[in-house]
Order: C-alpha cells, then structure tokens, then sequence
C-alpha cells in the first residue's frame, strides 16, 4: 500500500538510508562539519542539518569540537557515538581463549586471556565462554547486558545440518550436539559462530591487505594449515562448513589422510603445515633448531631463513615455498581467484621473500595467475575477524533509524 511507512522509497526509508550513509562517513573519515557531511552525501545544508539533528536525538553522533585554522567562522563537528553500541569477538585454541569488546567505532575497550591448557578442560566450555567474555566486558568496564552481539571463531566448524563441531578434534570439550543450545541459554546477546581462517579473512577484507577485492583466498598456516575462500565478496562455507579445510587436501609427496594415525594430520598438512617446518630443518641441517610449540618454532625458523642466504637456510624457504605452492595449485586452478593473501605466523614470518619464492612456484604449476601478498593484520587476526563481523551486525541493527 502506497505510503506505508517502510516502503521502499517513503520519506522514512530514505531518510533512514542517508542517516546510514552520514554514520558510516562518519566512521570512515571521523568527525566532519555539517557542510562536510552535506557534500559527501549530496544533501543540501537544510537537510544534513536535520539528519544530525535527528542522529543525535537518537543517540547515535555527538557534537565535538570545532574546526579551526580556516577561513570564516568555525564549523560544529559531529562524530559517531562510541558508547551507542558494543560488540564482542573470542578466539578459541585448545591452548587458550581471547576475547575482546569493541565499541561500536571498532575501538578495543577491553580484553581477556583465559588459559585452557590440557586434553580435558578443567571447566565446561561454556563456562570457557562466559568467564572470558566477562574477564574483557569487566576490562572494559562494562557488563554483559552492554554487548549487542558476540562472535565465537573456532577450529574447524559447526555443521549447520547438526549443530555439532566439525574438523577440529583437537578442539577438547566443543564435540557436544547440546552446547550451541547450552551457550544460547548461559547468554544474554545474539552468538554467531565462525570457522577461526575464514574471520582472518574478514579481518584482511575489512582492515588489510584484501580491501576491495571481491574474489580472494586467504591461506593460513599457524596452529593448522587451512585456507578461506571469499567468492563474489562472500565467504563461501560449503554445505557442512568445512569450505576450506585443505589440511587434508591430497598433494603429491604428502601421506593420504588415512594412512596418519595422528587427528587433523594427512595430506597438505602433513606436507606444509606448521609441523613440517622443523622436520624439514633437520633434514636439510639447519643449525639452533629452537624449542617450543610447533607453530611458533616454524615462525621462528621461517623468519631466520628468510633473513638469512646461507645454504641449508635458503633450501629451507625454497622446499617450503615448493610445497606450499604444490596444495595452493590445486585451489586457485578451481577457484581462479583474484588474490592470494597469505596469513597466519608461518606465513606471515617468512614476508616478501617467502611470498616471492611461493608466486615463482605457484606460475610453474598452476595455469591461474593470482597475485600474492602478504597479510597485513598481523595481532590476533582471528579475533580482529571477529569483531569486525559482530559489529557488522551490530551497526546493520543499531545504526537503522527506520525502525
């Protein structure tokens, strides 16, 4: 019926569509005038100075300050309201959870690092889940009432046919069929949840180095070796989440999953994942092989290579680079993307001479020429990922003046 408020092109719709636009200029560029906001948007001055007007009855931009240093009088300043919205992200290892509260300017206001060592939690996950939440809402001085969204990334992924977790049996105490329902009843806000290297992606997507690409693969080698497909400027999941475990993708030279009696190993994991790094250091007699966990030794081994041109070093970045291209042939022959970012410590550490030797490789075996580059998010990206997804959501709800 014509003229019924929420019907595509009715005053309050369109109102409701510049409101949108002026806060996300507003996020994008921080405080502008009035006269600024009006040429961005195309308003006329009558109208800016009714959206701002409206935006900051609502609750939703603040007056701040005035411009200074140019001709004429000072202007009035207007910025988003950082306390109008919080959004909360986890990232979840067997090793430890990290949460963190942005608000909703996409300002880290507090965060929380709760251990969870061992093969049995010491607590229920969701009690895991809400003492962490808590530990980065208290950091931040807020309370759990405060947070409009959270977003939980994990190994693996939770099957959407069963609601049960996926690829990660590594993952002690998240193989419930009953959790999802037991951390929806223990939580007061809305509870997305997302496999850990597809919010890497987000993060490179919305913050680094694949801004404005719409087809792209974000592979990742830190803890696992796994990969992100974002196709049409979408994250591509596949029917049971698991879009993107090329961990055990079969590759040449590497053992078939079956044949690995060790879970989440086989194939290109086996092959080039983090696990492989010292292993193949000491076949090729690299000196100090340091200890620790695997994927920071790989780190540390990767990042000493690269910088380094003696023998068995160069032969380390060249063998790995080779067997990293061998899996990364496979998925940019189907997918021809036009990216390849390449993420996680194991990567990351290796820079721009890894990224070379692995381009150089990929063009010997792979019709498809994607340009590589290396991430560019590089503190706790999964967890970046994930506040950046909760408050997309978050301002999609908060930031709609129509309803």
């Amino acid at each position: 019926m014509a003229g019924t408020a929420g019907t595509p092109g009715t005053p309050r719709v369109l109102r409701a569509m510049n409101d949108r636009a002026a806060l996300d200029l507003l996020l994008e560029h921080g405080p502008l005038s009035r006269t600024r906001i009006g040429k961005l948007t195309g308003l006329s001055k009558p109208t800016a100075s009714q959206l701002l007007a409206r935006l900051e009855a609502a609750g939703l931009v603040l007056a701040t300050g005035t411009t200074e240093g140019r001709p004429g009088p000072n202007a009035q300043l207007y910025e988003v309201n950082a306390k109008a919205a919080y959004a909360a992200g986890l990232d979840v290892t067997p090793e430890r959870v990290l949460a963190a509260v942005a608000d909703v300017t996409g300002r880290t206001v507090g965060s929380y690092e709760l251990p969870t060592p061992g093969r049995r939690p010491a607590q229920p996950v969701v009690r895991q889940v809400t003492d962490a939440l808590d530990g980065a809402v208290k950091a931040a001085g807020l309370t759990r009432a405060d947070v409009h969204r959270l977003v939980i990334g994990t190994p693996g992924a939770f099957d959407p046919n069963t609601g049960r977790l996926r690829y990660a049996s590594h993952l002690p105490g998240w193989h419930s069929p009953a959790l999802l329902d037991e951390l929806a009843a223990a939580l007061p806000m809305p509870v997305e949840y997302e496999n850990d290297v597809n919010l890497a992606a987000v993060a490179e997507q919305r913050l680094g180095a694949a801004r404005g690409h719409e087809d792209f693969v974000l592979l990742w080698n830190e803890g696992g070796l796994g990969a992100a497909l974002v196709l049409g400027g979408r994250l591509h999941r596949g029917w049971t989440g698991g879009a993107g475990e090329v961990g055990f993708l079969p590759v040449p030279g590497a053992p078939l999953v079956r044949q690995v009696t060790k879970a989440n190993s086989g194939g290109y994991q086996e092959l080039a994942g983090s696990q492989a790094v010292p292993r193949l250091a000491r076949e090729l007699g690299v000196p100090d092989i340091p200890s620790g966990p695997y994927a920071e030794v790989a780190a540390a081994l990767v990042e000493r290579a690269a910088a380094r041109d003696d023998g068995p070093h160069r032969q380390l970045l060249e063998t790995y680079a080779t067997r990293l291209a061998t899996g990364l042939a496979s998925l940019v022959s189907v997918l021809d993307p036009e990216l390849v970012v390449l993420s996680g410590a194991s990567l990351t550490a290796g820079g721009d001479t890894l990224r070379t030797l692995v381009q150089d490789e990929l063009e010997e075996l792979a019709a498809a020429r994607p340009r590589l580059v290396v991430g560019e998010v590089r503190e706790h990206p999964v967890l970046r990922g994930a506040l950046e997804s909760a408050l997309a959501a978050t301002r999609d709800e908060v930031f709609d003046t129509s309803r």
